[in-house]
């Protein structure tokens, strides 16, 4: 199957000609970094998690979110998913590459990251969490590529394959939820402090990431006239919408509790991300600009009729999709670090190296996905045209 990405029209060589581009200029500022060190980033040793882990965070959430496409198709025998579940472990597969893409280029020096299983640490919630996204990645790269493989030689995929997917499925919500712990244990940061960090990571990934599942399935269908079928975008849509809801709700009672309690440590971060703290507003255009993006979001996923556009909910999904990126990825790390536990400020901004080298990461991520995508197109072109030949 892997000769199907090797053959491609002209605009297909041009995408990938595209992230090329940005994958070289991630890894040339890269070796800098290797060089300079972390000091070409904004990062300071009052914020010590910046734009990579926040990146890494918000991916991790994008990979666990395959479970709301799997679950219902192998569990409860969903058949409405049949063309989006190879999409949605695909989209996993090359989300978690990112995340370990992250972590490596945090970690400053990559050789730290074997100091992980050299010197093993299972008092350290991050020793589990390297476990689990390893192991999230092979569980996805096997089911996927088996069940392809088995659309492809036109047989039912291997019984051993049955327990493999049950795992991923029963794996996935873990990988953010250890994700969470590493935040949520650390009393010096108040913005982090709250017991419903998980459940909120969780509602949050099953909405970006079904939005981001929408758009790439509207995507191919327009570009390879790949039709995931009109039921499963209104499906995909309605998972996004629900999840969604459930996460403003979550974040509006943190809010409530911060203000309603009056503990000033709990409001800090609330105040610096939407009005400013003493002068700082750095990130307040972001903030407001999600809170934005969620109210459009809002008016086109809560009314059936045009949550059923399919222009109008792929719209949706792109303002449901920034909308918590800029909170995860941007508002949860700043927030978290800022006001510092001495209740100052140290202002931080991504620099223009620890930017590109974000998106060399995101493009090599979707180069990956597009090769992925690519062979999983070429092979129902191939199985469509051997049902058009028989009939």
């Amino acid at each position: 199957m892997l000769e199907h990405a090797l053959k491609g029209s002209k605009k297909y060589w041009l995408w990938l000609g595209f992230l090329g581009i940005f994958i070289i200029t991630g890894a040339y500022f890269y070796l800098q970094q290797l060089k300079i060190g972390l000091g070409i980033t904004g990062m300071s040793r009052d914020v010590s998690w910046a734009f990579y882990i926040a990146n890494f965070t918000f991916l991790v959430g994008v990979a666990a979110s395959a479970v709301t496409i799997v679950l219902p198709y192998y569990w409860h025998n969903h058949k409405v998913y049949g063309k989006m579940t190879i999409l949605g472990e695909f989209l996993a597969v090359s989300a978690v590459t990112m995340c370990l893409l992250f972590v490596v280029i945090d970690m400053g020096q990559p050789m730290r990251v074997f100091n992980v299983l050299r010197y093993p640490t299972p008092n350290s919630i991050l020793f589990y969490d390297v476990i689990v996204l390893n192991g999230y990645f092979i569980l996805n790269l096997i089911c996927a590529w088996t069940a392809l493989h088995s659309y492809y030689k036109d047989s039912s995929y291997p019984s051993w394959l049955k327990p493999v997917i049950f795992l991923a499925i029963i794996w996935a919500p873990f990988i953010h939820i250890v994700t969470a712990f590493i935040y949520q244990g650390l009393p010096g940061r108040h913005y982090w402090l709250s017991a419903i960090m998980a459940p909120k990571f969780l509602v949050s990934a099953f909405s970006s990431g079904p939005a981001l599942l929408i758009i790439l399935a509207a995507l191919i269908k327009k570009v390879a006239n790949f039709d995931i079928g009109e039921k499963a975008f209104e499906t995909l849509g309605k998972t996004m919408t629900y999840f969604y809801l459930a996460f403003l709700g979550f974040y509006l009672f943190e809010v409530f509790t911060s203000f309603y309690s009056g503990i000033p440590g709990h409001k800090a971060p609330f105040i610096y991300l939407f009005v400013g703290y003493e002068g700082h507003a750095e990130w307040v255009p972001f903030m407001w600009t999600a809170v934005i993006l969620a109210i459009i979001s809002l008016i086109i996923l809560l009314n059936p009729r045009t949550r059923k556009n399919q222009t109008l909910l792929v719209l949706a999904a792109f303002t449901v999709f920034f909308s918590a990126y800029i909170e995860k990825g941007i508002g949860l790390v700043t927030g978290g670090f800022t006001p510092n536990p001495f209740e100052t400020v140290t202002p931080y901004r991504p620099t223009l190296p620890e930017v590109l080298i974000s998106l060399g990461v995101w493009s090599t991520g979707f180069l990956v996905l597009t090769v992925l995508y690519k062979i999983t197109i070429e092979v129902d072109k191939r199985k469509n045209l051997a049902v058009k030949l028989k009939g």
